[in-house]
């Protein structure tokens, strides 16, 4: 029982100072913070804390599987176009979800399969499954239809993907430690904590950001652009703008050049109007490409679409060169420098649509936090009274203990960058309330073995090796708890749960081995000869 070296006792010293000075820049208030703690790490508060926006995305896998069709059948007429030898086809088909087209030549269908299974791709994932199943009907006419396990495939890796381009999306608004997680297979959870305008937030992920540069088709009826209707080779789109009137354009299908090939993208204004647009840098392949077809087109129109909407059509008065150009429109600024972020940090490559979402105000989580701490001090406070009144010095040590506890948890949480939240302070509070449960086992029991008439050292001994078990057990049991909430739990579940299990385990060490150390050192200072406990 006196058997505790000195390094051991300089060593836990030392891990709860640590521990402890972890905890101070948390507890500062930031208006009141020193320079020197200002790049310290800290507890980030949660949403309901801080205040700020959570939004629940959902992706339209419906649109994702249509994108699939039209790319896989503008990639079947660059292959069978440009291949060695040419395999001339008719009109392609994607109705019913499939794309079917006939051979010219029956002849050629060996080698128009053969191309096709190159450009179709592999086995989907493990599954063993191919992205698209390919028949022939009528010895010369294909079928494409997409398989159930490369639909899946697409989507996973589109959502991987958006996730991404939402996480640089936010980043670029300047806010601090949101949280981005996947929920499920189309799903997206956004969390912003302090975000004050969240329907800034809501009109940045609202875009899909899919830029795109098409030659205007002049030879379109405007006739039959009212009925939607677009020559071979062209398509009709939105154009809200439209100087003419009519709502509609028609441009070709080929796109001259694309958002992915843009390495910069910028909030400016119009030299001639003071208009706000958004100035955009091509890299090197797509400079080179926009020059070109830029030459090739001079006094035709070309039109500028964003998310299959066109922005404008202005006329190629000359050779665009230099690898820039701007996009204009009625903008404001906020919503030109939206823009810019969404083309900065890539177009989604799937729709994302808001299904649910709620603000906290940052005086609802003022109040919060001031609740949860007024309940924290308020637990302190009647647990320290109730262990000095019950166990007179052993439960000063106890209180102690608390008391330590208390800035380690906030230490430990600050060290791992966690995140507080509402649910968390709860946890923080029945942390507190059962931090001297051990204590309570260890103290009782060593009132038992001097009733049984055991000498000082053997009862303190005694209480603490024989109570120290069922201490562990008792723990391990609230312990696997935690575990299971961290693992399946989510949002707030999950913040209950990390605070719980970091609780549990820095109670234990500082109601048993701390306490024990004061009371080894109190026992080798003084020799009692009786103990009140």
């Amino acid at each position: 029982m006196l058997d505790f070296p000195k390094w051991k006792v300089w060593s836990i010293w030392a891990l709860l100072g640590v521990l402890c000075a972890l905890a101070i820049p948390s507890l500062v208030p930031e208006r009141y913070a020193p320079n020197f703690l200002a790049g310290a790490p800290h507890i980030n508060l949660g949403l309901d804390l801080a205040g700020g926006s959570y939004l629940l995305l959902e992706a339209d896998t419906k649109d994702l599987a249509n994108s699939r069709i039209e790319s896989m059948r503008d990639n079947i007429q660059g292959q069978m176009r440009n291949g060695t030898p040419r395999i001339a086809i008719g009109d392609i088909s994607t109705r019913d979800g499939q794309i079917s087209f006939l051979l010219r030549d029956p002849t050629q269908v060996d080698a128009a399969r053969e191309r096709l299974l190159t450009i179709t791709g592999g086995g989907a994932g493990m599954t063993g499954q191919r992205e698209w199943d390919i028949g022939v009907v009528d010895t010369s006419r294909f079928v494409l239809k997409p398989t159930q396990a490369g639909l899946a495939q697409a989507i996973d890796t589109a959502m991987k993907d958006a996730t991404e381009v939402v996480r640089r999306r936010i980043d670029q608004l300047g806010t601090r430690e949101p949280t981005i997680v996947r929920q499920g297979p189309n799903r997206i959870v956004v969390q912003v904590p302090g975000l004050q305008n969240p329907q800034a937030l809501k009109d940045l992920l609202g875009k899909t950001a899919k830029l795109e540069f098409k030659l205007v088709d002049q030879t379109a009826n405007p006739a039959d652009l009212a009925k939607g209707i677009a020559p071979i080779g062209s398509q009709v789109l939105p154009y809200p703008t439209n100087p003419s009137g009519i709502p509609f354009i028609a441009v070709k299908r080929a796109a001259i050049i694309t958002g992915d090939q843009l390495s910069d993208a910028r909030q400016g204004f119009d030299p001639q109007t003071n208009a706000p647009d958004v100035i955009i840098n091509f890299n090197a392949a797509g400079g080179n490409r926009f020059a070109r077809v830029t030459q090739q087109n001079v006094n035709k129109p070309f039109a500028i679409i964003l998310d299959s909407s066109v922005i404008s059509a202005p006329n190629i008065n000359e050779p665009i060169l230099g690898g820039t150009a701007s996009i204009s429109g009625s903008f404001t600024v906020d919503s030109a420098n939206q823009l810019a972020i969404a083309l900065r940090s890539g177009k989604l490559p799937i729709n994302l649509k808001i299904i649910e979402e709620s603000t906290v105000g940052p005086d609802l989580g003022k109040d919060s936090i001031h609740a949860g701490i007024l309940a924290s001090a308020v637990a302190v406070l009647l647990v320290v009274v109730f262990m000095f009144l019950t166990y007179g010095r052993f439960g000063l040590y106890a209180n102690l203990a608390v008391i330590i506890n208390v800035f380690v948890i906030v230490g430990v949480l600050a060290l791992i960058k966690g995140t507080l939240t509402l649910p968390g302070i709860a946890g923080f509070v029945l942390t507190i309330g059962t931090a001297v449960d051990a204590n309570v086992l260890i103290n009782e029991r060593i009132r038992e073995e001097r009733r049984r008439g055991r000498s000082i050292i053997q009862s303190v001994e005694l209480g603490y090796k024989e109570a120290s078990r069922t201490i562990f057990e008792a723990n391990m049991t609230h312990a696997i708890s935690g575990v299971i909430m961290f693992f399946l739990g989510s949002g707030p579940v999950k913040g209950f749960a990390v605070v719980l299990l970091i609780g549990i385990a820095t109670s234990v060490f500082t109601a048993v081995t701390f306490t024990r150390m004061l009371v080894v050192q109190w026992v080798r200072r003084t020799k009692p000869k009786t103990m009140n406990i």
